[in-house]
């Protein structure tokens, strides 16, 4: 159980949308775009997993958070300095910390992440894990790609995931039709 019982809840405005940022016990533990249609079953599946309660309250985390971000966004970060709590199976923070080692600029298959984790018989378990990541951006399941390079997958929105792609150069960036 944590210590605080509380997810302190904040939002934070990108270059592509709004995020609600959850931080409990000085962790980032959510990181979602605010318009998802599921936000509301993912903050009750948090707090059932963390035992907490949530309130709208802007921890010093969650100004952190946004600078890194703002970094991010003006391309003068390539990876996040944040204390993080993942809770979920054990076999989902498998999945979460192999998120965590895709370099900036750089995609992988699931099948190359399922390799990764030793067992490409479980693509279609490493692909849910990977959708149940709750902490976007950060914790970087955009870079995760179908092997035949197509932009699938992202609960996000799949023009996010070509936007954070293009951004990190891990994709040509196209141009915009108006």
């Amino acid at each position: 159980m944590s210590k605080s019982c509380h997810i302190n809840i904040a939002t934070i405005g990108t270059p592509i949308g709004e995020m609600e940022a959850g931080v409990i016990d000085g962790k980032l533990c959510l990181l979602e775009f605010s318009e998802r249609s599921t936000l509301t079953k993912q903050w009750n599946h948090l707090k059932k997993l963390l035992q907490a309660e949530v309130v709208k309250k802007q921890t010093d985390l969650h100004g952190i958070l946004k600078s890194q971000l703002s970094e991010y966004f003006d391309g003068r970060r390539s990876s996040f300095d944040l204390p993080m709590t993942l809770p979920g199976s054990a076999f989902q923070q498998r999945v979460w910390q192999e998120l965590l080692k895709v370099p900036y600029g750089k995609t992988r298959s699931y099948l190359k992440q399922s390799e990764a984790l030793g067992d490409v018989k479980a693509i279609r378990a490493v692909a849910k894990a990977n959708g149940d990541n709750r902490i976007a951006i950060v914790v970087p399941c955009h870079r995760i790609i179908g092997s035949d390079g197509n932009l699938t997958g992202y609960a996000g929105k799949i023009w996010r995931k070509k936007y954070l792609l293009e951004l990190e150069g891990a994709i040509a960036k196209q141009p915009r039709l108006f």
